[in-house]
């Protein structure tokens, strides 16, 4: 008998926005591949889902490392044949970022190497997984500092926000959205950015105007759009973002 179940994989999925995804992916009866740079971290917060029924599973993946990735793609692909969801979740911040003319250069290729290129490893590894799906769905966490038109309007309550390393990389991480969307035009794979909000998190130093609970909603809408579902798309909870 074939599985209908919806196979998720979520990166950086042990803790914050990360975890709620997975949690309510799974309670929307999704079986979900919690990924997370630390085997030990990830376990554990599989282990807590586990306990409260919900299907989930851990797997090491971390975005720098090609060989996690690899191996990851091949442990999804021999336990179920399949990625049905892939939400880019992982991401980092760094203390060193800052306006261009102050940023560490090394903080900035670092947030580049994570959210930008990790992720377009991640996603290329699992394309080939979601090409097995009958409705594939890639979900990129993405933040409206990452819009080139926000940054530019004065107007803008995020105009002084000047992380130049963590807004390129997010604004990369749009590229690729684009750019895969199009790529991908005519096929059963859809692909979106999606802002989840100013989120308390671990990322945000606790701060910010949502709960992680709150901020996975809008990502696990997108995750779960079904027939004629639109791609290419940049939304947060308000609605579109201007590249």
């Amino acid at each position: 008998m074939t599985d209908t179940k919806k196979i998720a994989l979520v990166t950086g999925a042990n803790k914050g926005i990360g975890l709620e995804i997975a949690k309510q992916l799974a309670e929307a009866g999704v079986t979900v591949v919690m990924g997370a740079r630390d085997p030990r971290r990830g376990q554990t917060a599989a282990i807590a889902l586990t306990q409260a029924g919900l299907p989930v599973e851990a797997i090491e993946i971390d975005l720098v490392r090609d060989d996690t990735i690899a191996a990851a793609a091949a442990e999804i692909s021999a336990r179920h044949g399949r990625l049905d969801i892939l939400v880019n979740n992982a991401g980092i911040v760094d203390a060193e970022d800052g306006p261009p003319s102050g940023a560490r250069v090394g903080a900035a290729r670092k947030l580049m190497e994570t959210n930008f290129l990790g992720t377009l490893a991640v996603t290329q590894a699992m394309l080939p997984l979601l090409r097995r799906s009958a409705a594939g769905r890639i979900v990129n966490l993405a933040t409206t500092l990452g819009s080139l038109a926000v940054n530019g309007d004065p107007s803008s309550p995020y105009y002084e926000a000047r992380l130049i390393g963590y807004n390129a990389s997010k604004a990369a991480l749009n590229m690729l959205t684009v750019q895969l969307a199009a790529e991908l035009k005519g096929t059963a794979i859809v692909v979106n950015s999606v802002a989840p909000g100013y989120v308390k998190t671990d990322l945000t130093g606790g701060n910010g105007f949502m709960t992680p609970a709150e901020g996975a909603r809008l990502p696990v809408r997108y995750a779960l759009l079904g027939p004629d579902a639109p791609s290419g798309r940049f939304v947060a909870p308000d609605g579109a973002v201007s590249w």
